[in-house]
């Protein structure tokens, strides 16, 4: 979610109270940062009372993103104090701190060839975008502005990121630049509430949420494509690697859940149902095979969050801390 502080220092109040919980509704930077994320056939996967037990820490780990390669997962945590970096193996193992400063920092994503991690942070005393190397060396802005600017992803082929920004007047739009804070960007969206602009796999849309509901838009142009409908909301894409399916959260059965759908809106089938707590911002592996994902234990207040994987069928959930 995808990050609790964050979250609340750049969504205005009616945001946060439609998202309510990515990035969520915590501080730092991740899933609840911000807030707001498949088969044919989606099986239902419910957590075991161990599972329940093993879970119960007290720090927030959000916004996992898998390298290119599939091999690891970066995120961030406030596991050492204030929100940072981190990147582990795929399977929870060798958890690596990247940054280590006084900020707040949030929402990695690998560019597509591994060599870069954008992540977001306010060591400059404004939220910029910035860049490092996979090890956590070279730390550089990838923007500068005196707005707000968050949520990075990388275009298919590495030469331009979309972020969100308060730039202009009326609250957070997706912008795109090259990865240079000299770079001129481009407004992208208009809407005044757009979060978490993803570029498809082939590069040709954007999908994102505007207020409760996910949207769709071609990069060369139109009006947006609405996908859901509030109270049927959706929150927080993740296109699959085909480009054929869109991983989302929702709360529309009255918690966070985590629903898969096609990528013109039809087909919205629930992948996954906890025995308790919320699963927010999903995000779906190179390969296709599996949804990574944050579980609440206690809920969108509760003080802990961790990040698990379950396949694109909705079987095999697994915690990784």
């Amino acid at each position: 979610m995808g990050r609790a502080r964050q979250a609340r220092r750049q969504r205005p109040a009616s945001a946060r109270a439609s998202a309510g919980r990515r990035g969520g509704t915590w501080g730092g930077g991740g899933a609840w940062q911000y807030i707001a994320a498949g088969v044919a056939i989606v099986a239902v996967a419910l957590l075991t009372a161990k599972f329940l037990t093993r879970t119960q820490v007290d720090w927030k780990d959000g916004s996992p993103a898998w390298s290119p390669d599939g091999t690891r997962i970066a995120f961030y945590s406030q596991r050492d104090g204030n929100a940072e970096i981190y990147v582990m193996n795929a399977d929870g193992t060798g958890v690596t701190r990247l940054t280590n400063s006084s900020a707040d920092e949030g929402y990695p994503a690998w560019s597509p060839d591994g060599r870069t991690i954008s992540f977001d942070s306010d060591r400059t005393g404004n939220f910029d975008v910035f860049a490092m190397n996979p090890d956590g060396s070279n730390a550089r802005p990838l923007t500068k502005h005196p707005a707000r600017d968050v949520s990075a992803t990388w275009s298919p082929d590495g030469s331009t990121i979309v972020f969100m920004s308060d730039r202009e007047p009326g609250g957070f739009d997706a912008y795109e630049a090259a990865p240079d804070p000299t770079a001129p960007a481009t407004r992208v969206t208009r809407t005044g509430s757009t979060w978490f602009p993803v570029f498809s796999p082939d590069g040709t849309r954007l999908a994102f949420h505007v207020g409760r509901d996910l949207h769709t838009l071609a990069r060369a142009g139109g009006d947006p494509r609405r996908l859901t409908s509030d109270p049927d909301n959706g929150m927080y894409p993740s296109w699959s690697p085909d480009g054929k399916r869109i991983a989302f959260m929702s709360w529309r059965s009255g918690r966070t859940e985590l629903f898969t759908m096609n990528a013109d809106g039809s087909d919205q089938t629930k992948l996954l149902t906890l025995d308790k707590g919320d699963a927010i911002d999903p995000r779906w592996s190179p390969d296709g095979s599996r949804i990574v994902f944050v579980h609440l234990p206690d809920g969108m207040t509760g003080s802990a969050a961790i990040i698990c994987t379950v396949n694109a069928d909705g079987t095999g959930l697994r915690h990784l801390r």
